[in-house]
């Protein structure tokens, strides 16, 4: 029987936000006592909490949210344990040597990062965590992989507090999106799925016309 697993951090006000993104912001609109039906209302960015990254994320020239299969958002993963890394430890392709040599038997196949960063998720520390080289994301995509997912801020490195942002600074999302692949990013809980080698994720994002990218119930089901 197969096992499902929410791999996605709750959506609530205050939640931790990439530098220089909206803030969160979650909070009653109307009220069954007043209105006769409780509705939410919602503030937050594309790029929100458990979210994917659509190419148009780091380039004005490269496919939109809804101008990607759908395939893109569900399948079978391999996950790469590359836990217990220091804080802003590059990820390099002998890293992933045994993640690498099942992504070439299996195309196409999804990959789910397990940094374990996501125990830091709420703290300053989350924003220190691991991340791919330019050099390790070129061998996935090699092998075949077009959708990334990590339990982390980010592929790339965060900047610093006060340190500018720009998408030249994102290469690793560039290798990956610049085959029209998909990144996604603030997964938790992966650390459940490193010995399991049935795995399908599933990570379909919120319908936006001409998004950068959107949240998503990032959700695994365990065979």
């Amino acid at each position: 029987m197969a096992s499902w697993l929410d791999l996605s951090v709750p959506v609530v006000t205050g939640m931790p936000v990439y530098p220089g993104d909206p803030e969160v912001m979650v909070s009653p609109a109307l009220s069954a006592a007043a209105d006769g039906v409780n509705v939410l209302r919602l503030h937050l960015g594309s790029q929100s909490g458990t979210h994917v990254d659509a190419p148009y994320h780091v380039d004005d020239a490269w496919p939109r949210l809804d101008e990607l299969p759908l395939e893109r958002f569900a399948g079978p993963a391999v996950v790469a344990d590359v836990r217990g890394l220091p804080a802003r430890a590059p990820i390099t392709p002998g890293l992933l040597a045994p993640a690498l040599s099942r992504l070439r038997l299996r195309p196409c196949t999804i990959l789910l990062l397990a940094t374990g960063w996501s125990a830091y998720w709420g703290t300053i520390n989350y924003l220190a965590h691991p991340w791919l080289t330019p050099e390790t994301a070129e061998l996935l995509v090699e092998a075949g992989v077009r959708t990334v997912a990590v339990d982390a801020l980010s592929v790339d490195p965060t900047p610093q507090p006060g340190e500018p942002v720009t998408g030249s600074g994102l290469p690793a999302h560039r290798v990956v999106c610049g085959t029209g692949g998909v990144v996604a990013e603030n997964l938790t809980g992966l650390e459940r799925l490193v010995d399991a080698w049935d795995v399908e994720v599933f990570l379909f994002p919120l319908h936006l016309p001409g998004a950068d990218g959107a949240p998503v119930r990032a959700v695994a089901r365990v065979n």
